[in-house]
């Protein structure tokens, strides 16, 4: 029921960096929290990064292998959340996706999300 789109996605080099937007609608969009994943070849879907939505609560999370170089943000007014991704590394490779939340608990897991963009390519090259 939630519309998202994913943008902002590219090549870039080794220590570059690189700002992914979402944009969502819908009128099922709750407000709970939006969220993004990653997915390289082969591999399983993993937690990057999430943030309430609430303007009173722009409370972050991440993953530990991007912490101190991503940033989660959002503008509620918009519908938009963004992802600063800074000194990229070639592991960071991978298609990247938004997810709008379905509950206020375990934004870690993909379960806590009910709606999902369809992704957009980040490549690091060496």
């Amino acid at each position: 029921q939630v519309q998202l789109v994913e943008s902002g996605g590219g090549l870039v080099q080794a220590g570059g960096s690189l700002r992914l937007s979402c944009a969502a609608s819908g009128r099922t969009f709750s407000g709970y929290a939006m969220g993004w994943f990653r997915q390289a070849p082969g591999k399983e879907r993993e937690f990057v990064a999430a943030i309430k939505w609430p303007v009173s609560e722009a409370t972050t999370y991440y993953a530990d292998s991007v912490k101190a170089r991503f940033t989660v943000s959002r503008d509620t007014a918009k519908n938009m959340m963004y992802l600063q991704m800074n000194s990229l590394k070639p592991e960071d490779t991978a298609v990247y996706y938004c997810a709008a939340a379905r509950r206020w608990w375990s934004l870690e897991q993909v379960g806590a999300y009910g709606s999902w963009g369809q992704g957009t390519q980040v490549t690091v090259s060496s």
